[in-house]
């Protein structure tokens, strides 16, 4: 099976199997996404979206986040991974927000990595879902999922990811393949003990083959 062959096959399957794919994150406008992709950083959409409710309640614009002193907003994050960090990150973000571009949250991914707490993956996230760029956004499951079914080939960190992906998939499918890898990562091909029985990409799969028994010849 040639690369291209893979690619087609996993593409096949995932849009028969999950024809709907977005993120998970709950959100009402660009610049709660914006909010909840940085506070979603090492941390779980579960725990973020139990977390965002009451921090939109208080700060549902860029212009009061902005205003708000680091003892006010640290609180409604402290269960969140890294708190100081986000925290300082959400204050500065907002700021930014306000003073550089007028309160609306930028499409250029190039301009969103300038914003405290942004990197190319948030940014890559945000231009995906809000303005449906072509986006490839590679969190940890991406990188695995990737890596595991054989879709990429020898990539050391996210962005080589990105571009080895970017390559064989198709650009109108380039953000939903995003959600397909992260949400079958999350869900199918966990970290530590992958579902291989649960997964239809098994006959595929460069990591499921591999644990498979090898066959000795005869001589």
């Amino acid at each position: 099976m040639t690369r291209k062959d893979l690619f087609d096959f996993v593409i096949q399957y995932f849009e028969k199997n999950m024809p709907v794919a977005e993120t998970e994150l709950v959100y009402e406008n660009p610049f709660q996404l914006l909010v909840s992709v940085i506070l979603s950083a090492q941390c779980t959409d579960k725990r973020v979206n139990m977390t965002t409710p009451a921090l939109f309640k208080k700060y549902p614009t860029p212009e009061k986040l902005s205003k708000a002193t680091f003892d006010e907003v640290f609180p409604f994050v402290k269960s969140i991974s890294y708190p100081n960090n986000k925290t300082k990150h959400l204050i500065g973000m907002s700021q930014m927000l306000v003073e550089k571009f007028d309160s609306e949250v930028p499409s250029d991914t190039d301009l969103l990595q300038q914003l405290p707490g942004v990197g190319r993956k948030t940014a890559n996230v945000i231009a995906s879902c809000i303005f449906n760029q072509p986006k490839m956004a590679v969190d940890t499951h991406v990188q695995r999922v990737a890596a595991r079914i054989g879709l990429t080939r020898g990539a050391k960190n996210p962005l080589q990811t990105e571009l080895q992906l970017i390559k064989y998939i198709p650009e109108n499918l380039i953000s939903k393949a995003h959600h397909w890898l992260i949400l079958h990562g999350r869900y199918v091909c966990v970290a530590r003990k992958p579902k291989c029985e649960e997964c239809g990409l098994r006959e595929v799969c460069k990591y499921y083959q591999s644990t498979l028994p090898k066959v000795k010849m005869k001589k």
